[in-house]
C-alpha cells in the first residue's frame, strides 16, 4: 500500500510535468527528464511529508534541491538548459489546495462583511493559506536556484560539447 502510494504520487507529478513541459515547448529528448524530476521531486517531499512529519515547505525546499541537483546532471545528458527541464518539474509542487483556499476565504470575507466574527475567521484563514503558498514557492524557487549558485559554468554550460 505504502510502495503504492508513492508510485502513484510519482506517475501523477510526471503527468503533470509532462503537461507543464509541453506548454513551454522543449525538445522532444527533454520529455523523459522533465518526468523523471518531477516525479523524484513530487515523491520525494511526499515522503517526506508523510513518513517523516516534515511540513510542507522544508519539505518543498528538499524535493525543490533534488529537482535542481538532478536538472543540472540530467541537463547535461539531454544537453537542454537546466532551466528547460526544472521549471516544468516544479510546477506540480505549487501548493494549489492553500493558494485556493486563500482565494476563496478572501471571498468569502467580502461577502462577509456585516458579521465581524466572520470576517475575522476568514481574514485568518486567509493570511495562514498566504504565508504557506508564499512560503513554499519561495523555497520551491530558491531551491532551485541553489545548484546554479553553486555550479554556475556547469549551469551554464549544459548545452555544449566538450571539446
Amino acid at each position: 500500500m505504502i510502495a503504492w502510494n508513492i508510485l502513484s504520487d510519482a506517475l501523477f507529478a510526471a503527468l503533470a510535468g509532462i503537461g507543464f513541459g509541453a506548454i513551454s515547448d522543449p525538445p522532444m529528448r527533454a520529455f523523459r527528464f522533465i518526468a523523471i524530476l518531477a516525479a523524484a521531486g513530487h515523491s520525494f517531499r511526499y515522503i517526506l511529508m508523510t513518513f517523516a512529519g516534515v511540513e510542507i515547505s522544508l519539505g518543498s525546499l528538499a524535493g525543490a534541491l533534488l529537482i535542481g541537483f538532478g536538472g543540472l546532471w540530467l541537463g547535461k545528458i539531454a544537453r537542454t538548459p537546466m532551466t528547460v527541464l526544472c521549471i516544468p518539474a516544479l510546477l506540480p509542487m505549487i501548493p494549489g489546495k492553500f493558494a485556493y483556499n486563500m482565494v476563496f476565504s478572501l471571498i468569502m470575507f467580502l461577502q462577509n462583511m456585516e458579521s465581524s466574527s466572520q470576517r475575522a475567521l476568514y481574514m485568518d484563514m486567509f493570511f495562514s493559506n498566504m504565508v504557506i503558498t508564499g512560503s513554499v514557492v519561495f523555497v520551491l524557487a530558491a531551491g532551485v536556484t541553489v545548484p546554479m549558485l553553486i555550479f554556475p559554468k556547469r549551469a551554464f554550460s549544459l548545452t555544449r560539447k566538450k571539446r
